[in-house]
């Protein structure tokens, strides 16, 4: 995610996961457990890999590609052990017009998901770094948390999102994002699915911001396609975005996606 200090020329940058760590890289970073889905076998666990097209990289209703100038392009790989316990890395172009030695983003992830004993609730926990290769000052720590119940066709999961390090760098910086996922089956191929969620942001000088998404998912074989519609409350009276270029970037704006899995 790109961060420019409104009235300053100091500037710095952010980076999605739609991992969202949740169904696995679409238009929106999301990083999901893989599981019995998955057919390819290594060392007592299965390995699980997606490759994503877009037309842009949104992550929290921020573009990660300044506006899609540039492809998205967005790569996955995920081993999960039998006990559920996951590792994997994910990779994706990025641009940032403050920042142009930066042009991709690299996230290693380590987590654990599973069914709460007794109950009809599932959880997905898990550790996301986020790395600029070409400026490492960027660099930061998430924790990812996430618990779904599913309700016949619809799948309701609440995400707290904390950081475990200074916000994309900025000294002082910390932030904790609030989600709201829903997912219904439309039919044996197709899901509609929308999100609302809240980036808190404390440190001197930082407001946090308001994002939505709402889209529908085809899948046919290996196939995914998705078109997704994504907005946010920032204007210009945002303390961080509240400049050209960064209105630019949390603009309305409707994402096509094609991800292909291995």
């Amino acid at each position: 995610m790109q961060l420019t200090l409104k009235g300053s020329e100091k500037r710095h940058h952010k980076t999605y996961a739609s991992l969202s760590i949740s169904a696995v890289i679409a238009c929106c970073f999301s990083i999901s457990a893989f599981s019995e889905e998955t057919k390819n076998t290594l060392l007592n666990g299965n390995l699980a890999t997606t490759l994503t097209l877009a037309t842009d990289y949104v992550f929290r209703g921020e573009s990660e590609t300044n506006d899609g100038s540039m492809p998205t392009i967005q790569l996955a790989t995920t081993w999960t052990h039998k006990s559920n316990t996951y590792i994997g890395l994910f990779a994706s172009t990025n641009k940032f017009t403050s920042a142009p030695k930066v042009d991709s983003v690299v996230g290693p992830y380590i987590g654990d998901y599973g069914k709460i004993a007794n109950t009809s609730f599932n959880y997905n926990v898990f550790v996301f770094h986020y790395m600029y290769p070409n400026n490492s000052s960027l660099n930061y720590t998430e924790l990812w948390m996430k618990l779904n119940k599913q309700f016949d066709s619809l799948n309701v999961e609440l995400e707290v999102t904390p950081t475990l390090s200074n916000w994309f760098g900025v000294d002082g910086w910390n932030g904790v994002n609030y989600a709201l996922h829903s997912t219904y089956n439309v039919g044996e191929n197709t899901k509609v699915s929308a999100t609302y969620g809240h980036q808190s942001l404390s440190g001197d000088g930082a407001e946090g911001w308001n994002h939505w998404n709402a889209g529908v998912k085809y899948s046919l074989n290996n196939i995914d396609f998705d078109l997704r519609y994504h907005n946010t409350n920032v204007d210009e009276s945002h303390k961080v975005y509240g400049h050209p270029n960064g209105i630019k970037i949390f603009n309305d704006r409707v994402v096509a996606g094609v991800t292909i899995s291995f």
